[in-house]
């Protein structure tokens, strides 16, 4: 049996992996968050992957609060970067595979077209710049491991965009959200069910690979569906991010291409509105 070792385990994607972890009798997860297996010690990440001996590890974990990173730019380095570089080289070391989650946020957002995995990457901000080093020291330090960039992260677990709106929805007659920042949502649990098709095949081919669901859609259009779904009557206005400055610069534009996880995996991006419905009835 396999032990799959788990970073950032109560996190979003880490959760719906747990959800799905009893479909997988054939793996031994070990489930790990920020408490057991911190990703800024080093010294505490190379004594417990020595004590776990994971034949593979999925690493979840990140330091994810965009804004506040760019005050915070040594921890955000920390466990974006250099706990990275030191899971490469523990995992190439030890032979274990090594599958890291990574951010659209590499890309400056001035694409006309569907970012690809060889395009040349420009962080705006400094979660975007940390994300980037990790992904550069994951693949020099164990170039076998796999990278998974995704995009506009939401589950029932933790703290997203969908709850948000939901709460304010509730709480308020009307709303302005951003409709000049365009991408794709991405559902943790597909995620998390990507990783895993991944890992239960016959193919293991190393590099980058991008993963969100299928559509093309600006916040705004995102709120305009969970009202849709949930039936609420607030009313929602569009306003250009200009209108809604924030500390870290958002990519304008972060639509990521599929074609690659599709041609190597067979893996399929699941309609976004189709699974924001899912999402939100597993919420009720």
């Amino acid at each position: 049996m396999q032990k799959i070792l788990v970073t950032g385990a109560n996190g979003q994607l880490g959760s719906e992996i747990k959800m799905l972890a009893l479909h997988y009798p054939q793996f031994d997860f070990i489930f790990t968050d920020i408490d057991d297996f911190p990703l800024d010690q080093s010294e505490v990440i190379i004594s417990n992957f020595n004590r776990i001996q994971p034949d593979i590890v999925i690493n979840c974990a990140a330091y994810t609060a965009v804004d506040k990173a760019e005050q915070d730019t040594v921890v955000a380095d920390a466990i974006n970067h250099l706990a990275i570089a030191t899971l490469a080289s523990l995992c190439s070391e030890s032979g274990a595979k090594l599958v890291h989650i990574s951010t659209d946020y590499v890309f400056d957002g001035t694409s006309p077209v569907a970012y690809k995995e060889d395009d040349q990457p420009n962080p705006k901000s400094v979660y975007g710049v940390t994300k980037l080093a990790g992904e550069i020291a994951c693949l020099k330090n164990f170039p076998d491991s796999i990278i998974i960039r995704t995009a506009w992260v939401y589950s029932e677990f933790g703290n997203n965009f969908v709850k948000t709106m939901l709460r304010l929805m509730s709480e308020r007659d009307s709303l302005s959200v951003v409709n000049d920042q365009v991408g794709s949502p991405t559902y943790a649990a597909d995620l998390a069910q990507v990783i895993l098709t991944i890992l239960d095949s016959a193919t293991w081919e190393s590099g980058i690979y991008h993963y969100s669901n299928a559509g093309e859609i600006s916040w705004f259009d995102f709120a305009q569906d969970i009202k849709e779904i949930a039936q609420k009557t607030c009313k929602i206005t569009g306003i250009p991010a200009s209108n809604y400055p924030t500390p870290a610069e958002r990519p304008a534009y972060s639509l990521l291409d599929k074609s690659k996880i599709k041609a190597v995996y067979g893996i399929e991006a699941v309609d976004y509105k189709i699974s924001l419905k899912k999402m939100m009835e597993r919420l009720d």
